[in-house]
Formats: structure tokens, C-alpha cells, sequence
């Protein structure tokens, strides 16, 4: 190493003269030399250029030198470099490797761009997971932003309760001094979502205090409609709505002493029961088998051709439509149930088109169904409950990342077959400790720091 070079290049990246910085940086170093702390810093010089490829290469060549280190703030670096040129899936896995250096003090940087880049897949339960481990991180100085977008997670999710608990949390961290405004915006919608108009209208009426924050035009309409239905409401009974108690409605949801209350895979979810096998298929091909010898016997006996021909034939037309038509009153079509909700899944994976998979009254939830589902999952169905005009669909998704979550798609009748009317995740109970060390995340791209 030319150390005289070195030291010229390093003067240079701190005088923030960054292109003078990368060419004495470059020429201080060998042509075969390994040298990780020299293209740490032509990584951060063009990161700061915004030249996130040739950072992102600069990263990857620093951490080729193993005698240099730091392999959880490179890792983190280059996931930051990769995620801003939309190379998602190499930037998810150069931030697994970050947060998994036990060396790397401040992991909770990488779990936040994690966040970011499985947002940026679609994966938004994995999103959740690590914007909570950046949370809870004990050398996070600020885990407020981590609880806040783990709030949006929640309610992109459909668990409203959830982000309730997340967003109080997140204004309980605020630093002294900080605006509050929109964390008190985001409750009100998830109050709003859970149905807790007293609630909302104290939340929103939080935000609205402050003069310098504008309440978006949904959290507007949100906050006018919640003040229209206590108005209602106190004017039904005859006085005004009472206050409700935030803390007893969320006891009641099921957060109570001892419970991790961010822990997404926590106490509050339901095991999925497993569905009853109505056995018609079988029954059926039993019924056939019989109804086939007596045709036999029947043509044996009379021997006489045209009319063998229609009893045949009448018989076949009676059983098809018989097994049709109880087929249908007990919940079976084509294709089937199962068939569309793995179809469904696999069109997240693909990228395609899930419209065609959504019914007619559920075609303003397409994004919050394709939010809920996971990509490159593998399913498996669990079990079918089944009426003649609603069906259930349990399934177990086997995730890209690892582990297992259980899916319910609710289904409605579409002449023989099936459309999609909503999908939910079921959360059984499960060690916090679990929970925390799964990894995750999704994502814009802020590339603003570096290690």
C-alpha cells in the first residue's frame, strides 16, 4: 500500500473532494492487492456520489480482504448500494449476512433497509419481522421510526389491533422535542381500522394540534367520518358517546402481563382448527362402481340394443347430474377450492396477474390481498370448510426465508367455481425469542448513511 496516497485520499474524502478521494484511493493500493479498509472508503465516497454499482463492487472487494473485518457494516453498505439500483434479492441477502455478524454493533441499521427491501418484494410479514428487531435493538437510539413503519406493516397486514399497540409504543420512544404528529395520524387510521371511533377522534385531534403537520387527505376523511359516527351514536342513545378505554379494549384483544406485545407471532393469533373431509369424492366413485353393475345386469337381461343404448345413456345423464348437483349444494366446483388458492399464491411468486383470482366485490382489496401474500412461499392446503356458496381454504406456507405460516382464503361462489374474497394470516403462539431471531424486511430505498 502507498500509505502517503492513503493518507492524500483520505484528507480528500474528508474535505468531501470525493472524486480526488477515489483516485488516490485507487492508486494507493496494489493491482492484486486486498486492502478492505481502502475500498471501505471508495465505497462510501460513491455512495455519497451516488454511484451505487461501483459502491456496491467497492463494498464486495473490501470484503474479500478477510484480515479487514467488519463484515456486518459492509454487508450493510452494499445492501443499502443494491437496494437503490433495485437489485432487491442480492440486497436481502448481503443484509441477512449483515445482521448475522455477531461482531456488528449496530445491527438494527441493516434490519431497517431489510424492512425496506422485502417491502420493495412484496413481502410484507417479513417487513414486519425486521422492522421489529430493529426495535428492540438495545443500541437503536431512535427504535420510534422502526415501530412506526412495523405499525404500517400491521395494518397492510389487516391487523388493525396490532398496529394500535405498535404506534402507542412508537409515541412512548419519541424523543423529547420530536413532532408526533404523524405517529398520532397513523393511530387514528388504525383506530379507525379497528373500529375505536373515541379513540381515533383523540388521535387525530393529537395531529391536528400541531400547526406544522397537515393531516393527509385519507387521515382527514378518516377523522371526519369517526367524529360522524360518535355524533350519531350519542344522538341514538340520547347523550353524548362515552370514552373508551383504550387499555381494557386492548387487555380484552389479548395483550396482557408477561406479553411481548410486538411480537408478531405472539399469543393474540389463532390456531387454524383443522377442517372436516366430507369424503364426497369417494362416496361418489362407490355409488358409480354399483350403479355399474347394475347396468350390466340390465343389458345381460334384456338384450335388446336401442333401448340398452338409452337406459345406458339415461342412467349416465341422471348420475352425472345427481353427483353435480350435490356436488354443488355441498360445496364442490371446478376448478376447485384448492386449486385457486394455490393458483393465487403462485401468481405472487410469478409476478402475474391476481386480479382474475379476486371476486367482483373484493376488487378494491386486490393490493391488501397481494400485500398479505407472501413471494416464493411453497403451499400446502391444511384443510377446506365448505357451503354451497362460501368456502374456507387453510393453507401452510412453507417461506422463502424459512419457517411456516398458516393462510385462510375466504372464497364466494362463482357459478361452478371459486373467487377470492379476502386472505389472512393465522399466528400461532410461539417463544418471543423465536420471533426475534427470524430475519425479514422490505423497502424504499434511503441510502443517507453509511458505516
Amino acid at each position: 500500500m502507498d500509505q502517503q496516497a492513503f493518507e492524500s485520499g483520505k484528507a480528500a474524502y474528508q474535505s468531501g473532494d470525493l472524486i480526488s478521494a477515489i483516485s488516490l484511493l485507487s492508486d494507493a493500493k496494489g493491482a492484486d492487492e486486498l486492502n478492505g479498509s481502502i475500498d471501505h472508503l471508495i465505497g462510501n465516497a460513491y455512495m455519497k456520489l451516488g454511484r451505487y454499482d461501483s459502491a456496491a463492487d467497492a463494498y464486495a472487494s473490501a470484503l474479500s480482504d478477510s484480515s479487514y473485518g467488519k463484515v456486518g457494516a459492509l454487508s450493510c453498505n452494499r445492501g443499502r448500494a443494491l437496494l437503490a439500483v433495485g437489485r432487491v434479492p442480492e440486497a436481502i441477502q448481503a443484509l441477512t449476512t449483515a445482521v448475522q455478524d455477531q461482531q456488528y454493533s449496530t445491527p438494527y441499521k441493516a434490519y431497517l433497509v431489510l424492512g425496506r427491501a422485502y417491502e420493495s418484494a412484496g413481502d410484507v410479514r417479513n417487513a414486519g419481522i425486521a422492522y421489529r428487531s430493529a426495535a428492540i435493538d438495545e443500541n437503536n437510539p431512535a427504535p420510534a421510526g422502526a415501530l412506526s413503519d412495523l405499525g404500517s406493516c400491521f395494518m397492510r397486514l389487516g391487523r388493525p389491533i396490532d398496529a394500535v399497540e405498535a404506534y402507542r409504543t412508537a409515541l412512548d420512544f419519541t424523543a423529547a422535542g420530536e413532532s408526533q404528529a404523524k405517529v398520532y395520524s397513523d393511530l387514528g387510521l388504525a383506530y379507525v381500522a379497528a373500529n375505536r371511533m373515541p379513540e381515533a377522534v383523540d388521535a387525530f385531534g393529537h395531529a391536528a394540534s400541531d400547526s406544522s403537520f397537515s393531516l393527509s387527505p385519507e387521515a382527514q376523511a378518516s377523522y371526519d367520518a369517526a367524529r360522524k359516527a360518535i355524533a350519531a351514536a350519542a344522538a341514538k342513545q340520547g347523550d353524548a358517546a362515552s370514552s373508551s378505554d383504550t387499555d381494557g379494549f386492548l387487555a380484552a384483544a389479548g395483550y396482557g402481563a408477561g406479553m411481548d406485545p410486538l411480537d408478531p407471532m405472539g399469543s393474540s393469533g389463532v390456531l387454524i382448527p383443522s377442517a372436516e373431509d366430507t369424503g364426497f369424492f369417494s362416496v361418489t366413485e362407490e355409488e358409480l362402481v354399483q350403479q355399474g353393475k347394475k347396468e350390466r345386469k340390465v343389458r345381460r337381461k334384456k338384450k335388446r340394443g336401442g333401448l340398452k343404448v338409452f337406459i345406458l345413456l339415461f342412467i349416465l345423464v341422471v348420475l352425472v347430474a345427481g353427483a353435480g348437483a350435490f356436488g354443488y349444494m355441498n360445496g364442490y366446483g371446478w376448478p376447485t377450492q384448492e386449486s385457486i388458492a394455490e393458483s393465487l399464491f403462485k401468481a405472487k411468486t410469478d409476478g402475474s396477474e391476481i386480479g382474475k383470482y379476486i371476486a367482483d366485490s373484493a376488487q378494491n382489496q386486490a393490493q391488501a390481498i397481494s400485500d398479505t401474500l407472501p413471494s416464493g412461499a411453497t403451499v400446502s392446503v391444511d384443510g377446506v370448510d365448505r357451503s354451497k356458496d362460501e368456502t374456507t381454504v387453510h393453507l401452510v406456507a412453507t417461506l422463502s426465508g424459512g419457517g411456516q405460516q398458516q393462510y385462510t382464503v375466504s372464497m364466494v361462489r362463482d357459478i361452478i367455481s371459486w373467487k377470492v374474497t379476502s386472505v389472512s394470516t393465522e399466528f400461532a403462539s410461539e417463544d418471543a425469542s423465536d420471533a426475534a431471531d427470524t430475519t425479514a424486511a422490505i423497502g424504499t430505498t434511503a441510502v443517507s448513511a453509511t458505516n
